[in-house]
């Protein structure tokens, strides 16, 4: 156990030490708490840390914080600190009980005396409910949740489980996170649960973490369609029982060609900044969603004509709901509507313009490159098949033509047409829309090329009575 301590960034550390010693010296205990214990016993460097303290009153803990750092008290009676410039809180042992069906409808009484297993017993999973004494250097584990995580297991802390439906989606994405699955008597609770009454920016969370930090996200998807949970997410629902042509998908329905992907994704296809790795998994997430409403079942074959299309629509009501931001929205969409081009593109061993008209349309070429991929390799047994030498041709072919981050930036603009006397007013969009498309189609490549390109186009029009022009 003593190597437990090692997992805590040095500066850290030698804090926690010291906030325990003076809660001991107050007659107090601190220890460690939660996800930052779990995360050690798997020997992950921990970062966040929380704290719960006992045996101390609010003003016996204020006059231990006061010297230590700088602490803010979360809300008038939550009973929780945070500490300015550390990455740690400091709270209080406290019950809480249901009061309504909002998410902020609970009371809560900060209670310093209440015992280590009562304690544990107000939070979600025993996996959470882990308890570590610096000073002592020992795990306290109430609930048994040191042998729930060897077992990969989520089981409730308590029958009060039910009051916060939240913790379903929690246990989706710690599922994915632990590759674990929920206990058998856990899964009965939370079917019988709903998100009536959460805010959907509250579950957002959940869903981020499921996609940028799931080692199988499969597992936790698996929560949702166990516990009957996918109804309250239709667009994810309607992938279960799709069929898809055997020879092409020999994994099965939509649905579990999804769980591939995702889980292809997580292994292989991460970048490591958050936001890219949230864009680009939410786009493998949902770029099959067209496929419900586009299948048909013929007599030779299984075909789902332009899907691709038809899912932005549903992508974006399913990312609307979710409350993801616009701007993430706006950069997944692209990516669910050419997740199919990569490989036509590969087939047809297309031209220069089609390369260029990709990158403009998808947003980022390199993202979709890895949505691609991860789709592909969604297939089990066949793998991914010609997918990475495509992506690849693709890759050295953006590089060359400098769009592998986005389509070209336009060559021209309104003042260029401006200079040469051209009228304010929509022609001149039009004129730069048809500059832009001679652009990626090669007709120039450089600004000097453009210049003489457009000197062109106006000597085509010199004579002609335009109103356009003065």
């Amino acid at each position: 156990m003593a190597d437990l301590a090692a997992l805590y960034p040095a500066e850290e550390l030698a804090f926690l030490r010291r906030l325990s010693e003076a809660c001991r010296d107050r007659g107090g205990r601190a220890l460690l708490v939660g996800g930052c214990v779990r995360s050690a016993l798997l020997g992950n460097t921990v970062y966040d840390v929380d704290v719960e303290v006992f045996g101390l009153s609010a003003e016996q803990l204020d006059s231990v914080l006061q010297p230590l750092a700088a602490a803010e008290k979360v809300g008038r009676s939550f009973g929780v600190y945070k500490l300015r410039g550390w990455d740690i809180d400091v709270s209080l042992p406290r019950r809480e009980r249901r009061t309504g069906s909002g998410h902020r409808d609970f009371a809560i009484e900060v209670d310093p005396a209440l015992s280590l297993p009562e304690a544990a017993r107000r939070r979600d999973f025993t996996v959470n409910a882990l308890y570590h004494d610096l000073l002592e250097d020992r795990i306290e584990d109430p609930l048994g949740g040191v042998a729930d995580l060897r077992r990969g297991l989520l089981r409730h802390c308590s029958e009060r489980f039910v009051e916060d439906p939240l913790r379903v989606l929690r246990g989706m994405q710690l599922a994915a996170r632990l590759e674990a699955s929920l206990a058998p008597e856990t899964e009965r609770l939370a079917a019988g649960l709903d998100p009536v009454g959460l805010a959907p920016e509250r579950y957002r969370l959940e869903w981020e973490k499921l996609i940028t930090l799931g080692i199988r996200p499969s597992l936790g998807l698996e929560v949702l369609r166990t516990t009957g949970w996918t109804r309250f997410f239709p667009e994810l629902h309607a992938l279960i029982g799709c069929p898809q042509d055997p020879r092409w998908h020999p994994e099965g329905d939509v649905w579990n060609h999804t769980l591939h992907c995702l889980d292809a994704f997580a292994a292989h296809h991460r970048t490591g900044p958050h936001e890219e790795d949230l864009v680009t998994g939410l786009a493998v997430l949902c770029h099959d969603m067209g496929k419900p409403v586009c299948t048909v079942e013929e007599k030779e074959a299984i075909r789902s004509p332009g899907h691709d299309k038809a899912g932005v629509r549903i992508a974006r009501q399913f990312l609307e709901h979710l409350r993801f931001p616009a701007w993430i929205i706006g950069e997944v969409l692209p990516l669910v509507a050419c997740h199919m081009r990569p490989a036509v593109l590969y087939r047809d061993n297309s031209s220069d313009a089609a390369v260029r008209r990709l990158s403009r349309d998808c947003g980022r070429l390199d993202r979709l490159l890895r949505v691609f991929i991860a789709d592909a390799a969604g297939r089990p047994p066949e793998g991914p098949g010609n997918a990475p030498e495509a992506a690849a041709w693709l890759r050295e072919r953006a590089h060359t033509l400098s769009v592998d981050q986005g389509g070209p930036p336009p060559l021209l603009g309104g003042k260029d047409l401006l200079r040469h006397g051209w009228e304010p007013g929509p022609a001149i969009g039009k004129m730069l829309a048809q500059a832009y498309e001679a652009q990626l189609d090669g007709a120039f490549n450089d600004r000097e090329e453009a210049l003489r390109w457009l000197e062109a186009r106006f000597s085509q029009l010199l004579g002609k009575e335009s109103p356009e022009r003065k």
